[in-house]
């Protein structure tokens, strides 16, 4: 790895002296590009380039933009033998500490482009930073991933053979909008991007050259021209990531897919509720969603697969067109979204109990006043987290649920943010173990409710499962929560929460008073136990197929599936995976 040092420069004649005397402990070469400075500023930087003896000058004629003086560096330094440059901007912005971090990155990921990640204190200005925003989101279509976080900061490690590459097959824009397009375009190209976090600031003394309507008007177009570029390359996008997902469907276990979001991509939504409600975050996801319905095979399948054995068994459903087709599964996408939408509705307390229908809310009262906990058996159908926030709000009842949070945790993040309380009682498990079993029958002990999901087998699951009839076919259902329930000995119920003319109807039923009792008939009582859970699993999810959150061949033999993990990083979105 043979690296130099590529800095623009504009009329920076105040803050260059110091970066370069900063810059000198790297004993790096470094091209300094005056791109037009005026005549003060051009006998500063020929005065340093004297001074500085690994300083080499590159002068344009003329003010042609950071761009070109950008491009100008770097191919300059390909021509060199160079192999990478590190550009750094002149004005004092970036933290020059962080060089190592960068450069180490760089010799781990030869082939990346590594980009700093902004961390701002309070001197960005807040049109700047809110730009910013609209710019990632746009280059988030653009690339159809959230593999670039963030497009603008100007502090980079290029990969010149890659760079250069570029630079003789396609014009990139000279001025402000260079710094986007380079990264998107060589993502195209099928360069890597890393991020590595640095703190940026904005200098009271600071000169900027960024001209607020015709650099606006230019990173517009550009945009412009991306997006329609996209869409050319998008054919051939989606034929790769759906022969990519093909390849893992017949053997993938679910928990070996995580979420598909990044943290950034859902905290964008998550501001579009805030200030726009459903209607600008619908507006802003339905777009989204319709991208992974086009490039998520494996989820797509699933949701045709499932929407077609609810039809098998029930020929006219009033939810379904005859025969299921992609409309159906494209509904079953936003069906979705929108339960999201709910569940932030939820903990932000628009909705409450006087607009949900809670008919048996009774059987769980009288649960309650007994003082003995209980457990709910539950499911990923509908919107069972309703509950817990309602019950949280009104802090009459204390619920407590069993999450893998590795399959919704930048959800789950973000969900914190809007409020905190959403993450209360949440009780963290990979498996079901003795230690998990000792601190559950503590809540049971309480009065406490625990909350299990029923209808995904684990990652440690494997021959601990039983096949149980599931709309026409056998599936597997987990023993875990079962066996969990008998060692708690205590009252177990089931829960549904579905939503039906425009309204969530809760049902609650009595499954069993304890599934605890002799050794010898514990087998049999479990699986009659199950097999009342699947019967109405299945009721419900024929009375809400849409409802239904399991994008994933529901009915594959468990003992075929590999178990991972660690979950396997997907291209972004912005929907989680519902965990609960």
């Amino acid at each position: 790895m043979k690296l130099a040092l590529v800095i623009p420069n504009y009329n920076h004649h105040i803050a260059i002296e110091k970066t370069l005397t900063d810059l000198a402990q790297y004993q790096l070469p470094c091209y300094l590009v005056d791109d037009g400075s005026d005549d003060q500023t051009r006998y500063v930087l020929q005065g340093l380039a004297d001074k500085f003896n690994w300083v080499t000058l590159i002068q344009h004629p003329y003010n042609r933009g950071k761009g070109a003086a950008v491009m100008s560096g770097l191919r300059q330094a390909y021509r060199d033998g160079f192999s990478h440059a590190l550009q750094v901007d002149a004005d004092g912005q970036h933290n020059l500490a962080d060089i190592p971090l960068m450069l180490s990155t760089s010799e781990q990921h030869p082939a990346a482009l590594i980009s700093g990640q902004p961390q701002y204190d309070e001197s960005v200005p807040k049109g700047r930073l809110y730009g910013r925003y609209i710019t990632h989101f746009w280059v988030w279509i653009e690339t159809l991933s959230f593999d670039i976080q963030d497009s603008m900061c100007g502090f980079r490690v290029y990969p010149l053979a890659a760079t250069e590459q570029l630079f003789s097959q396609q014009a990139l824009g000279e001025r402000m909008d260079f710094d986007i397009e380079v990264m998107v375009k060589l993502h195209w190209q099928g360069t890597p991007v890393v991020h590595v976090p640095t703190k940026v600031i904005y200098p009271e003394d600071g000169i900027s050259h960024f001209q607020g309507v015709k650099d606006n008007v230019r990173i517009s177009w550009m945009h412009t021209k991306l997006f329609f570029g996209m869409l050319a390359r998008l054919p051939r996008i989606i034929t790769k990531q759906n022969q990519t997902a093909q390849s893992l469907q017949t053997t993938q276990h679910w928990s070996a897919i995580s979420e598909r979001g990044s943290f950034w991509g859902i905290k964008f939504l998550a501001q579009c509720y805030r200030f726009g409600g459903h209607w600008l975050c619908r507006a802003v996801m339905y777009p989204v969603i319709c991208y992974f319905f086009l490039t998520g095979k494996t989820a797509r399948d699933a949701s045709l697969g499932f929407l077609q054995r609810v039809q098998q068994q029930q020929p006219n459903h009033p939810d379904l067109n005859n025969p299921v087709n992609w409309r159906d599964s494209l509904k079953h996408f936003f069906t979705f979204g929108n339960a999201a939408l709910d569940r932030i509705d939820a903990w932000c307390d628009r909705i409450n109990l006087s607009q949900v229908d809670f008919n048996d809310r009774h059987i769980l009262a009288e649960q309650v006043a007994s003082g003995r906990g209980a457990v709910l058996i539950v499911s990923h159908l509908g919107n069972m987290e309703l509950c817990r926030a309602i019950s949280i709000h009104q802090q009459k009842v204390k619920v407590n649920v069993m999450v893998l949070t590795q399959h919704a945790e930048n959800f789950n993040k973000v969900l914190q943010q809007l409020n905190p309380q959403s993450s209360l009682n949440l009780i963290h498990v990979n498996e079901l173990d003795p230690s998990t079993a000792m601190l559950l029958q503590q809540k049971i002990e309480q009065g406490e409710i625990v909350v299990i999901a029923a209808d995904r087998t684990s990652s440690s699951s494997q021959g601990r499962v039983t096949y149980l009839p599931f709309l026409g076919q056998e599936a597997a259902f987990p023993q875990g929560p079962f066996i969990l329930a008998s060692l708690l000995d205590c009252p177990v119920y089931t829960l549904f929460c579905i939503r039906q003319q425009g309204r969530y109807q809760v049902h609650v039923e009595h499954l069993s008073d304890t599934l605890k009792g002799s050794r010898a008939g514990r087998n049999a009582r479990l699986t009659d136990a199950m097999s009342l859970y699947s019967q109405r699993l299945a009721h419900f999810a024929q009375l809400a197929p849409m409802q239904w959150f399991n994008f994933f061949d529901f009915w594959r033999k468990d003992e075929l599936v590999t178990r991972n993990n660690q979950p396997s990083q997907s291209s972004a979105a912005p929907l989680p995976s519902q965990d609960r």
